[in-house]
């Protein structure tokens, strides 16, 4: 049985502006019905690689395709089965959010059969589509991007840092619009530095750095693979102790409290050694995905 087409597809992706290098030698790929993350702190290429996916930007040397075009030479085409939300999203502030909505259908040349269930959900009345949208605020202006990026039922969604300026009952539908996305099949490439909406919502991630490609690994690998937190209270009132091997662990004290950092292969020894002092209280928080982020990025730090 033949594999799939992947929905995007990066190859050796370059992209200069001048002497600057924004991106270098990026390869991805990712698979029709993801829900994908795109990870990596300011400046580390992550807004240059989007725009060169929806065609704002034509890359240096490498080869870019979505849904099997050229976003720039193929973007007429393409356009009514992208949608995209900008990071930093920027709208005409004399037009009122109704006709926003349909200057930017106009644009992506398609039907929008979702425009009105998407205003009903994220709570944009018909008062609010008839005002200018130099009256919205921040969070207001938001919502509307996120429904001109859904309107059409597009195949493919570009979310660069979708819930900023949301306040959480937003943000709660925001997610179970991600939820259906991905049950029909659509793709969801998402960008965001809030890593626990990433972990909650997203099966794999690409990690960049400097503009280039730190790792791209299931979540759940990554999550794995890091230190658990273990944290234990003392009935005796001793305060700081020796632990014999468990000084091995990265002891951080408070009173009669302490903190461990634990290999996940070691876990079951450490707790064995643990339960054989004077115990009140122990928990192992499990490993977030901000964790292992930071972790990735020291280690490509300490690389000579």
């Amino acid at each position: 049985m033949a594999t799939p087409d992947p929905v995007i597809a990066l190859r050796s992706v370059t992209k200069r502006y001048g002497r600057t290098v924004g991106v270098a030698e990026l390869d991805l790929s990712v698979g029709a019905g993801e829900v994908f993350g795109f990870l990596g702190p300011n400046g580390a290429g992550k807004t240059t690689t989007l725009r060169c996916l929806v065609g704002l930007l034509r890359p240096t040397e490498g080869e870019v395709r979505v849904l099997g075009l050229d976003p720039v030479a193929d973007h007429r085409r393409l356009a009514p089965a992208l949608g995209y939300l900008p990071g930093e999203l920027r709208l005409y502030p004399e037009l009122t959010g109704r006709q926003t909505l349909r200057l930017l259908a106009d644009l992506q040349g398609a039907p929008t059969p979702r425009q009105r269930e998407l205003c009903e959900r994220l709570d944009l009345s018909g008062p609010v589509l008839d005002r200018p949208v130099r009256e919205y605020s921040r969070g207001m202006k938001q919502k509307l991007g996120l429904v001109q990026a859904l309107q059409h039922d597009p195949e493919l969604v570009v979310l660069d840092e979708p819930t900023e300026g949301l306040d959480p009952l937003v943000q709660a539908v925001f997610f179970e619009l991600l939820a259906e996305a991905e049950a029909a099949g659509r793709t969801v490439l998402l960008s965001s530095h809030v890593l626990p909406e990433v972990q909650r919502v997203c099966r794999r991630v690409a990690i960049i750095r400097g503009g280039r490609l730190v790792t791209v690994r299931p979540v759940a690998e990554l999550r794995e693979a890091r230190a658990r937190r273990v944290r234990l209270v003392f009935a005796d009132g001793a305060g700081a102790r020796p632990l014999g091997a468990a000084e091995a662990w990265s002891p951080a004290w408070q009173g009669d409290r302490v903190e461990l950092l634990v290999p996940p292969g070691e876990l079951v020894a450490a707790l064995r050694e643990l339960l054989r002092l004077p115990v009140a209280d122990l928990t192992v928080e499990e490993a977030g995905l901000d964790e292992a982020f930071l972790d990735l990025y020291r280690s490509v730090e300490e690389e000579p």
